[in-house]
């Protein structure tokens, strides 16, 4: 019997102890409880489909050892200035039409800058709002002004990851800190955004670490209405480009895990999934995955593409998520 059949309520003061309990368990067991705790709380056969676009690429002043946008890092990516608005309204059409529901944009940034840039993405985000979409942006930190300035333009969701555990994130970056990550979070929910915020595993973290990270997104005043499960895409040129790979068992454990401890929330399965067989990704969604990104990149990563995906969900007999399915359509003001 899963732990939620009597106690329906969504717990935010989790403890280290009891996290560390529920990822040690034995995987098989861990993915049954984890499959429970969805059944109860999620539309079983139901994910999100989302699309990502890079808007701004490359040129980022940022440090973060497994960026491959990071201006200090040579990786072969090619700098493009913020894209034209048709070229974002093309690219989120192309993205409902293959099934999309909700379009993310990010943009290389280290913060959100008051002007003309920023004012040329609200018109997106009010662009693709109209096309009924549930519009997603990426674009570094924010404050409260420039997250109310997102609301009004009819943003849906922000998502900035927290990447890791507190105590790890200084080995992985320096130039910002892990307070400013969770200002930023709280600047969005205080807008009244939808809040996505996950991690990356595959860093050179310690177990401990990606329970760290898990046990701060559980205990928020508020969980995360979307938390991207990462693998690393080692890149060459970073300085994490000769890390392993992670293996669908670490995937699933996280998976799992999040799904246990934040019931209500989408967890997503995100980047490293084109390594995936078809067979894999089932097991992520049996252990509570409900959200993947679709499309030919993840910002500058590989990604399986529509078709695949589609014969994946014929397959699996997995339905996509309608829009705004728990709150109305956001209007511009």
């Amino acid at each position: 019997m899963s732990q939620f059949e009597n106690n329906a309520d969504i717990r935010t003061d989790w403890t280290l102890d009891e996290i560390k309990a529920i990822y040690y368990k034995p995987i098989l067991e861990l993915i049954v409880e984890a499959a429970n705790v969805h059944k109860i709380h999620q539309a079983t056969g139901e994910v999100q489909v989302c699309t990502l676009l890079s808007v701004k690429t490359g040129g980022c002043p940022e440090d973060c050892s497994y960026c491959p946008q990071a201006a200090r890092f040579h990786t072969g990516v090619d700098v493009h200035k913020l894209l034209s608005q048709e070229q974002v309204l093309t690219a989120a059409q192309r993205a409902k039409d293959g099934g999309s529901t909700r379009f993310c944009m990010g943009a290389a940034w280290r913060e959100v800058r008051d002007n003309r840039d920023f004012d040329k993405v609200l018109d997106m985000v009010k662009g693709v709002n109209e096309m009924g979409l549930e519009v997603c942006c990426t674009l570094g930190m924010v404050n409260e002004y420039q997250a109310e300035k997102l609301k009004e333009a009819g943003l849906y969701a922000y998502n900035h990851n927290l990447d890791t555990s507190e105590e790890n994130y200084s080995n992985i970056i320096t130039t910002r800190t892990y307070d400013d990550r969770l200002d930023t979070i709280e600047n969005v929910r205080k807008a009244g955004i939808s809040v996505c915020s996950g991690g990356i595993i595959g860093l050179g973290e310690t177990d401990e670490d990606r329970i760290g990270m898990l046990h701060t997104l559980s205990t928020l005043i508020q969980h995360p209405e979307s938390v991207p499960v990462n693998a690393l895409v080692p890149v060459k040129g970073t300085p994490l480009e000769n890390q392993p790979l992670v293996t669908v068992w670490e995937m699933v454990r996280m998976i799992a895990t999040a799904r246990i401890l934040m019931p209500k929330t989408m967890v997503r399965l995100s980047a490293g999934r084109e390594r995936m067989s078809v067979t894999e990704q089932a097991l992520c969604f049996l252990a509570g995955a409900n959200s993947i990104f679709t499309g030919e990149k993840l910002l500058t990563t590989p990604n399986p593409d529509f078709d695949q995906d589609k014969a994946m969900f014929e397959l699996l007999g997995l339905n996509p998520r309608k829009s705004f399915k728990e709150e109305g359509q956001p209007e511009v003001v």
